[in-house]
């Protein structure tokens, strides 16, 4: 097998620049004063950044902001790889009448554009009492038909139909089939589901500025304070757009391991 040449590897650490630019440049404007973007232009971080970092404390509740962001990505990121797991070991590896029509309509709601039940929703959580609190934001996303279209599509070849029903002949109730044998198995691609749910989540706006209110914000609907005013302070803007990419960055390094393997297994399976 021949080594990768150094050709790859540079195209290869030019993307890897290329990704990791924009995070740099956020926390390069802020280490510095607003002057940055009228200023020379430079590469080399400022002495601003803790600076910035307290005045984004003392301007919007960063702190509940974060909690409470991690309440709701964390809720439905669980909520998400558990219920698309087991729906999607469902449409996968049992036979039922109308699996491949109710399949159907799962991904038929993936064309639904999201902002079409915007008001019928906040109506529903308004009768629900939920308006302003997180129950609004966590309970229409506890299950996706991404996540269900996902974990379906992985489980039908990495589960074979035999090793199902050999677990079923050993006295294995559903749920045990589903937690001993499909579960593990669905790790990787799990994973992978967790991280884009956990993003998307994360960086969810449009809905937690409908539903929340200005004293109960998640991380995003509190970082577009930042920038409400007539002048906007850009070392304010990213030194708060820093601070919340963090736990995202934290997440997908605990959850890279999961995802190259997942990679792996499928392009072996490939």
């Amino acid at each position: 097998m021949r080594r990768p040449s150094f050709v790859v590897y540079g195209v290869l650490a030019a993307f890897v620049l290329g990704s990791a630019f924009p995070f740099y440049w956020s926390f390069l404007v802020a280490s510095r004063d607003n002057s940055v973007l009228t200023g020379d232009f430079t590469l080399m971080p400022g002495g601003n950044f803790f600076s910035n970092a307290a005045r984004v404390f003392d301007t919007i509740p960063f702190w509940k902001a974060l909690g409470n962001s991690f309440i709701v990505s964390g809720t439905v990121t669980l909520s998400v790889v558990l219920l698309s797991s087991l729906a999607g070991f469902a449409f996968a590896k049992l036979r039922f009448r109308g699996r491949g029509l109710m399949f159907l309509f799962v991904v038929a709601t993936l064309a639904v554009p999201t902002q079409l039940g915007i008001i019928p929703l906040y109506m529903a959580m308004a009768e629900f009492g939920w308006a302003g609190e997180l129950e609004a934001v966590i309970v229409p996303n506890l299950v996706t038909a991404f996540g269900v279209f996902w974990m379906r599509q992985y489980l039908v070849d990495a589960i074979p139909d035999e090793l199902v029903e050999a677990a079923r002949m050993d006295g294995c109730s559903l749920w045990r089939t589903f937690w001993h044998v499909a579960l593990p198995a669905a790790r990787p691609a799990a994973a992978m589901l967790g991280v884009f749910t956990f993003m998307q989540s994360w960086n969810d706006f449009l809905w937690p500025l409908v539903v929340l209110n200005a004293d109960n914000p998640t991380m995003q609907v509190a970082l577009e304070k930042l920038q409400s005013g007539y002048y906007v302070d850009y070392s304010l803007v990213l030194a708060g757009t820093t601070l919340a990419t963090v736990p995202v960055l934290i997440v997908f390094i605990v959850l890279g391991r999961q995802i190259v393997a997942g990679v792996m297994q499928g392009a072996v399976k490939g």
